[in-house]
């Protein structure tokens, strides 16, 4: 008998009750009062075990696991394995499976869980395959579906049709994401729309989801469509669908974390408020154990080239550094550490750095180059040229073909395009592609520019087969042609359509009078008499304008002729006879504070009536005298002897757009 009266007996009764009820917080007080009457109780324990992992409370379970190990022992290996690995405990918990005296069905289930956890995808992928084999229960779609998702996650991506069925959206996904590492993008999109629907189909059946747990559902689904449009260069689109998840704050950390690390990608070095913010979202907790290796260390780069693209240079070498001593062998961290260099303009540091890179990553290129190259355009060109990779890429020729007429070197230039259209017309690249064709247009324009007309030919006869219709390009080979064999240009120049094909309907006049027209073709002038006078009320009527009076001077005296050496520097005129010397000196006051200065000025001849003035003075009249200076003059205050307003000299302006100014 229980403490209270109660027996035990009826305490397992309210356990089997209440765990056919799913109330297991309940079922673990019945279990208490039983342990408490028998600690020893196996059952009892095995029974508190599950309890608590159905409750969540992994480590309590574990404790209690740990506690009564010697009494449990190999009753609760499934149990122990998978609390260790709820709590992330990874390897502790692929240890426990291994030792586990046999390896039953849930066994199998959760070391294929923790495989796929560890990356380990081969194994991972032989052991769903050999339980979809050999089990036959409600469970095998599930295992199908999770055997999807290793194939989609493997980093060979498996090629052969596994014959998995696509009935649900989860498979539907995981072939879509098998798809994408094919680089099947179109199909793959194709495939995510229809596990949207499958999805939407699916929980509609449900009354209790709302749309916006239709939508939380749906998250990782638009998500990976996002990505797929960002692939296909549909950023626009790709970034207004990454937004509408983040929006939606879906409670998978890994997903935000995703998405928000795309996000960053398509904003590079533009908008670096926004991706501040996005990063953010990256370092919630637990999302190292939601993402793989290679996804963590993705958005570890994209932190440390954040960190570069917002100068915060310290933070950039930190984090370089740092991705250096996890990845030793990666070429990445050391690039964003160049790249950090190079903006700090230490450019010899850089090349110090790239030197160490190569050494250990690149034997290849030892004694081929030395590292001088990177300040010579043309040995930097053969560095280039040497990277059998990417050499025949359109952004390598681009940048080759830049760098090579920077230098003037416009033979090695036509070497890169001629090296790049064979690759493309050999037997391992489909010849007549759009990239093909490309080049050959490019290289064409690039011969006429420099005007190689002759070797130009053969870039444009190839273009002319391709499309007899291009009019412009029969006429560039016609152009061509007319340097080297002018026959055959007379032969070509009948496949250019006549002088009626090519004309148009167009209103002339209409045209030149458009807004876009740069020039209007002037009207000839009417002759008097040739159209008659318009009645009134008729047609417009052409205002005269007014001609505006010239405005004259303030001191303009029309009785006066005007001085005719006016439109002449002062110093230039006739009647000029230089400053006079001492003039200011004169005019300072003499003595204690307070003497007067009227001796002084009765003793200037040049204030007295009878004295004419040398030269006219700008505001006085003709005629007119000054009046003496008289009074006492007060201190710090001097007002000049001569009539007339004072002026104050204007600052000097410089004129725009010029060397010199006024």
């Amino acid at each position: 008998m229980a403490s209270g009266g109660v027996s035990v007996a009826s305490l397992w009764t309210e356990v089997n009750r209440c765990g056919q009820n799913g109330d297991y917080t309940r079922a673990l007080k019945a279990l208490t009062k039983i342990l408490h009457e028998n600690r020893d109780d196996v059952t009892a324990l095995h029974c508190k075990v599950v309890c608590l992992i159905q409750n969540g409370s992994f480590k309590e379970a574990l404790n209690v696991m740990n506690t009564h190990s010697k009494m449990l022992g190999s009753e609760v290996v499934f149990e122990k394995a998978y609390c260790e690995y709820r709590l992330n405990r990874v390897d502790s918990s692929l240890k426990t499976i291994e030792s586990a005296p046999e390896q039953t069905d849930k066994l199998k289930e959760l070391y294929g869980q923790v495989l796929y956890r560890l990356e380990r995808y081969d194994e991972c992928k032989s052991v769903y395959t050999d339980l979809i084999r050999n089990s036959q229960d409600e469970y095998e779609e599930e295992r199908k579906t999770n055997l999807a998702a290793v194939v989609a996650a493997m980093s060979q991506w498996e090629k052969e049709d596994l014959g998995l069925p696509e009935s649900t959206y989860e498979l539907c996904y995981n072939a879509a994401c098998s798809l994408i590492g094919q680089g099947k993008l179109t199909e793959a999109l194709n495939k995510l729309q229809q596990a949207e629907e499958l999805c939407r189909v699916s929980l509609a059946d449900d009354s209790d989801m709302t749309e916006e747990d239709i939508q939380s559902e749906l998250a990782v689904i638009h998500s990976q469509m996002a990505y797929v449009m960002q692939l296909q260069g549909r950023t626009d689109e790709a970034l207004q669908l990454y937004n509408q998840v983040i929006k939606l704050k879906p409670s998978d950390v890994g997903l935000l974390a995703v998405t928000a690390n795309n996000i960053i990608t398509i904003n590079k070095d533009q908008n670096v408020f926004d991706s501040k913010k996005k990063v953010k979202l990256t370092n919630a907790e637990g999302v190292e154990y939601k993402l793989a290796k290679k996804q963590l260390q993705a958005i570890d780069f994209n932190k440390a080239l954040l960190a570069m693209y917002t100068n915060q240079a310290d933070q950039c070498r930190k984090l370089s550094s740092s991705l250096q001593a996890q990845n030793p062998g990666h070429p990445r961290p050391v690039l964003i550490q160049v790249a950090q260099l190079c903006r700090e303009k230490q450019h010899s540091r850089a090349i110090e750095l790239l030197q160490v890179l190569m050494m250990h990553t690149a034997p290849y290129y030892q004694n081929r180059y030395t590292f001088s190259s990177f300040c010579h355009v043309t040995k930097a060109c053969d560095v280039l040229r040497s990277i059998e990779e990417f050499k025949h890429k359109p952004g390598m020729v681009s940048a080759l073909v830049t760098m090579y007429s920077h230098e003037e070197d416009i033979d090695s230039a036509i070497d890169v395009f001629k090296q790049a259209i064979e690759h493309y017309q050999s037997e391992q690249v489909c010849p007549g592609s759009a990239t093909h064709l490309a080049l050959v247009r490019e290289a064409a324009n690039f011969k006429l520019k420099y005007g190689r007309k002759k070797e130009a030919i053969s870039d444009l006869e190839q273009l002319w087969k391709q499309n007899t219709k291009d009019v412009h390009t029969l006429a560039q080979l016609i152009s061509a042609y007319s340097l080297v064999d002018t026959d055959k240009a007379k032969s070509l120049s009948k496949h250019l359509p006549s002088a009626d094909t090519m004309s148009f309907n167009v209103d002339v006049d209409e045209l030149e009078n458009s807004h876009g027209a740069t020039y209007v073709r002037k009207k000839a002038a009417k002759v008097v008499g040739e159209n008659p006078p318009k009645e009134q009320g008729h047609g417009e009527v052409k205002k005269k304008k007014k001609k505006k009076k010239g405005k004259l001077p303030k001191n303009y005296d029309p009785k006066v002729t005007p001085d005719p050496e006016r439109w002449f520097p002062m110093k230039e005129r006739s009647y000029y006879r230089g400053k006079k010397k001492g003039k200011k000196k004169d005019q300072i006051g003499k003595g204690t504070q307070g003497a007067t200065a009227g001796a002084s000025a009765e003793l200037d001849a040049s204030k007295t009536a009878s004295s004419p003035p040398t030269s006219p003075r700008p505001g006085s009249a003709s005629g007119s005298s000054t009046a003496p200076a008289s009074g006492v003059v007060p201190p710090r205050q001097q007002k000049p002897s001569s009539s007339g307003a004072t002026r104050k000299k204007a600052p000097q302006k410089k004129k725009k757009g010029g060397k010199g100014g006024w």
